[in-house]
């Protein structure tokens, strides 16, 4: 369980070591990223977070890196932040449409390497948003997002 503010403590500390030794760091304003985060997710409690090292083809230029909340009651934020850049999306667990997992191998042909990936596929009308898992920690909650969602969603 989190709250708001461990919410976005653990999203600055994922912007700041997203920078490479070689980068210019982010250029994040933290001190209004924390109040509009504070703003969006209100006195809600969340029970899971997932942080995509990096954004999902198909989202906005602005944004580096986006976070994915769910609370107890099973609503989700998709909260894409980047440089002087905040945007989020709530929906419920009952408004998702389609649910899609993939568990695959994806092939770098730059570096020559192949990287396995889980990623979850939420989508709702015409939006989609995407959770995705590089290493073993990133995957586990993107497991744990998917089983939570996917149990609220289609309960046995």
């Amino acid at each position: 369980m989190a709250t708001a503010k461990e919410v976005f403590e653990q999203v600055k500390a994922t912007a700041l070591a997203a920078t490479g030794p070689d980068e210019r760091a982010l250029q994040i304003d933290y001190d209004a990223l924390e109040k509009k985060m504070a703003s969006a997710l209100g006195t809600r409690t969340i029970a899971l977070l997932h942080i995509n090292q990096y954004l999902p083809e198909g989202y906005e230029d602005q944004g580096h890196f986006n976070a994915i909340a769910v609370t107890e009651g099973n609503v989700v934020y998709d909260m894409v932040i980047g440089d002087q850049y905040f945007r989020y999306d709530i929906f419920s667990a009952a408004d998702l449409t389609k649910f899609q997992t993939i568990d695959g191998i994806y092939k770098d042909e730059e570096k020559r390497e192949e990287i396995s990936f889980l990623s979850v596929r939420l989508q709702h009308g015409d939006e989609a948003h995407i959770l995705l898992g590089l290493n073993e920690d990133q995957r586990a909650s993107v497991l744990a997002i998917g089983e939570k969602l996917s149990s609220a969603r289609h309960p046995e």
